[in-house]
């Protein structure tokens, strides 16, 4: 199987990628010759991260009957100072609330996803260390 996505030069520092269909505008801060009119592209790496781990999880639970009354998936990076900036670390923090959630069962969930599932957190392990934490509010 092989993904492809076309990118467009907008001007300046801003690019327009079309990704499945949707259109993901990335751009630059003015400092760097950008509008900031867009992400990222290194931060567009944590939300593919959460995006893919979440879907997992969500998908997971919803076959355990668990369905949390909220869930955000946040990721903390830690990048290189010297060029070229890389990623070394990812910590991602599963946050849940419900009425009856079980821990277990979340513990489960995720961990499926990190070991089976989750194609961005296979890539991105490989390439630097990548932790993860459950929290229950």
């Amino acid at each position: 199987m092989k993904h492809t996505v076309d990118t467009s030069w907008q001007g300046n520092m801003k690019f327009d990628a079309v990704v499945s269909g949707h259109h993901v505008i990335m751009d630059a801060l003015p400092v760097v010759g950008g509008n900031d009119e867009g992400a990222r592209p290194k931060e567009l790496m944590l939300a593919s991260l959460a995006g893919c781990t979440g879907m997992d999880v969500v998908s997971i639970l919803k076959k355990m009957r668990v369905e949390p009354e909220y869930f955000n998936i946040r990721v903390e990076a830690d990048m290189t100072e010297e060029h070229p900036k890389h990623y070394t670390a990812m910590h991602i923090i599963y946050e849940f609330k419900g009425v009856g959630l079980e821990l277990e069962k979340l513990q489960k969930a995720v961990k499926l996803s990190q070991d089976q599932y989750c194609g961005v957190s296979t890539a991105y392990r490989k390439a630097m260390e990548l932790t993860y934490e459950i929290v229950i509010l």
